[in-house]
């Protein structure tokens, strides 16, 4: 695998498993609203574009719903108060970030996920490693525009040469590209290598140790 000097990483389904705290929040939200709840692979299928996409997925009629905005702010509120219930690190994770770090990498995160969910959850578990953290917000552009790697990459002080994006999805890969850097697919998380082959997916890793 190709050393990099800057490691830009995708949160849930890369760093984090996230899936059945999503799931609990989105039948909790559906539940609320008298809407029918979702089994985890619908779930799974339905992540990688932001909350308000997830939700827009999981209702009938989408955001044209005139439940949505309720359904998509009960959701907000449980997941910020449940994200920690059965989320964690995948295998392996915490020592490779211990190993960029040891050796002189600069990390940042960059997630499709509600921004004080994205910082809350690095806070828990990367704040040793990791300390820029940006996720959706109103105010940028969030994946497959650039516009969130790109500010984490002004953050850190680096520029496109020597940086990397590592993430589970096609959203993943369309960032990168949008950003004009390498991508790495890691197949721990919610998308299975042929579908991230069939959207362009070049690079791939089955366990955190062989991205270093």
């Amino acid at each position: 695998m190709k050393l990099y000097d800057t490691y830009i990483f995708d949160l849930d389904g890369t760093l984090l498993y996230t899936l059945d705290d999503l799931t609990s929040s989105t039948n909790y939200a559906m539940r609320e609203h008298g809407f029918k709840e979702h089994t985890t692979e619908e779930v799974r299928l339905m992540v990688g574009n932001g909350i308000r996409k997830l939700i827009e997925r999981a209702i009938p009629g989408g955001a044209s719903n005139p439940k949505y905005e309720k359904v998509y702010s009960t959701f907000i509120s449980h997941y910020l108060e449940h994200n920690l219930d059965t989320t964690r690190p995948y295998p392996g994770i915490t020592e490779l970030l211990a190993k960029l770090k040891e050796n002189g990498k600069k990390m940042a995160i960059v997630s499709n996920k509600y921004y004080k969910a994205t910082e809350q959850l690095c806070m828990s578990f990367f704040k040793n490693y990791i300390d820029v953290a940006i996720g959706e917000s109103e105010s940028i552009r969030k994946k497959p525009a650039p516009d969130t790697v790109l500010e984490a990459m002004r953050r850190l002080g680096v520029g496109k040469e020597g940086t990397v994006y590592v993430g589970d999805s096609e959203v993943d890969i369309a960032t990168a590209r949008n950003c004009g850097i390498p991508c790495i697919s890691v197949l721990w998380g919610f998308r299975d290598k042929d579908f991230l082959v069939k959207n362009g997916g070049d690079v791939f890793v089955e366990k955190p140790s062989e991205i270093f």
